[in-house]
């Protein structure tokens, strides 16, 4: 979609202008993972529209393979528009304009499962699943285990403002089941599943070989099924957030999401997998938009090599990407306030 972010805080009803930026799942996790040395690939629809063009711009321009997304004639590109405030508190507004969207029109006779398949992994979002009927069924194929496909990742990505009828939002744990590497915020599972705390969560997934339950500001816990002589165990790790000068929450989850993959896709373990997912997140909390520069790898490969009480007390402002790391301690480099 096309993002339009507040010049000023504040009501819809009140702001008077509105500056141009690209959001959406999907691609914000595309984005942030070429950033920095990832081959990505972004696959969907828009519009053939100027918003449809500028998406194709805006996120070819961050090192983006869009040569497999198809253009729409007859829909328009999805836009919305969001308040300036925390995602949390009572006084954000979001208004989407995405019902008969390109996007909206997406289906599995759409894709090119070459296209789909070529990569190491395929992360898909459970907001493309409220955009229509078709859109569900789209998930439910590409979440249908088979042999051949690559590791599935699916962020659950609930939005109380798709999902009016809190039950339908149940067939997002349908897809999570599916599905080998899942994201979900305790949040989401307590108000779309009445699910609390990540044992629970787990309890209902035991299915994916990977869960990672973001618990906000306390941090995340990884659970990872791995085989045994005698069986299987199920490892869980918790890492704690970092300490934020906050900006800006929307984006944030896309960036853990990105970030972790990344760690995963270097074979990293999973203390460095949440570490890596709680830096690029806060790229993200640090920023006004929805997608942020990430650390370059050297840089957060030696923040996430701190000790547990450096980590715990790291402090990161506003900038704290674009520190000079030459010649510097990992715990001396960032922007604080």
């Amino acid at each position: 979609m096309v993002t339009f972010l507040p010049r000023l805080p504040g009501r819809l009803a009140d702001v008077p202008s509105f500056d141009r930026a690209i959001g959406g799942a999907e691609s914000n996790v595309a984005c942030t993972l070429a950033r920095t040395g990832h081959t990505t690939r972004w696959i969907s629809r828009v519009g053939t529209d100027g918003f449809g063009d500028h998406l194709l711009t805006a996120i070819a321009d961050c090192g983006v393979d869009v040569r497999h997304v198809r253009r729409d004639p007859l829909r328009p590109t999805g836009v919305y528009f969001r308040t300036a405030g925390d995602r949390a508190t009572g006084t954000h507004e979001v208004a989407y304009y995405r019902a008969g969207s390109a996007a909206s029109a997406m289906t599995a006779a759409d894709l090119d499962p070459a296209a789909l398949y070529a990569g190491r992994i395929l992360h898909l979002s459970g907001i493309t699943a409220a955009l229509s009927a078709d859109c569900l069924g789209l998930l439910r194929e590409l979440t249908t285990r088979r042999p051949g496909r690559p590791l599935l990742s699916f962020d659950v990505n609930y939005r109380p403002g798709l999902w009016r009828d809190t039950a339908r939002a149940r067939v997002l744990l349908d897809l999570a089941r599916g599905a080998d590497l899942v994201f979900v915020g305790d949040d989401e599972a307590r108000d779309a599943w009445g699910l609390h705390g990540p044992r629970a969560i787990r309890q209902a997934l035991p299915e994916p070989h990977t869960l990672v339950v973001k618990q906000g500001r306390a941090g995340a816990t990884v659970f990872r099924r791995t085989r045994e002589p005698g069986g299987r165990r199920d490892d869980a790790t918790f890492v704690p957030a970092l300490n934020v000068d906050l900006v800006a929450a929307t984006g944030a989850g896309d960036a853990f999401a990105a970030g972790f993959l990344s760690a995963t896709l270097r074979g990293l373990p999973d203390r460095a997998r949440l570490r890596h997912g709680h830096l690029w997140a806060a790229a993200a909390l640090t920023v006004p938009g929805d997608l942020a520069t990430p650390p370059s790898r050297p840089y957060a490969d030696r923040l996430a090599a701190l000790g547990d009480p450096a980590w715990e007390t790291l402090h990161l402002a506003p900038g704290w990407t674009a520190a000079d790391t030459s010649g510097h301690r990992a715990d001396e480099e960032v922007p604080t306030q």
